[in-house]
């Protein structure tokens, strides 16, 4: 069979411009969002979306570099905190909601680490899910 060839087509000299500039422009800028933090015992994550609901940003500590049991500590959370701040604060982001989800440890940390970016924090609201009645209890032991 062999391999195939490609045909190269030459492009006009303002297209490729063009597509660096459409990219660009997608970007917009964004003064108010809501932080969303799901924190478990094996990592945190963190995503920032607009009023609609449609995700910007995301982080967590696995994507940070951290592994294993490192990943759901107090300190990888607090630096995709602040990570995350960091990229949030390019696009102009001013105020924020949080919304708070899972039992980690890195809640609260995560948090602190976008907060001492200087971005202002409206709300924070927890959103854990709590069991009613919990799964169905085992059978009798039969000796």
């Amino acid at each position: 069979m062999g391999k195939k060839r490609l045909v190269t087509t030459e492009s006009k000299d303002g297209e490729g411009a063009g597509k660096s500039a459409s990219k660009a422009s997608r970007r917009r800028t964004l003064t108010f969002g809501v932080l969303y933090v799901r924190s478990t015992y094996n990592n945190t994550a963190l995503s920032i979306t607009d009023e609609k609901g449609n995700v910007v940003l995301h982080s967590s500590s696995g994507a940070l570099g951290f592994k294993g049991a490192k990943k759901g500590t107090p300190f990888a959370a607090a630096k995709v905190g602040e990570t995350l701040a960091e990229k949030s604060a390019e696009l102009g982001l001013r105020e924020v909601s949080i919304i708070v989800s899972g039992v980690g440890s890195g809640r609260e940390s995560a948090i602190r680490g976008f907060i001492s970016k200087g971005i202002a924090v409206k709300k924070i609201k927890d959103a854990t899910p709590v069991p009613f009645n919990g799964p169905r209890p085992p059978k009798p032991r039969r000796v």
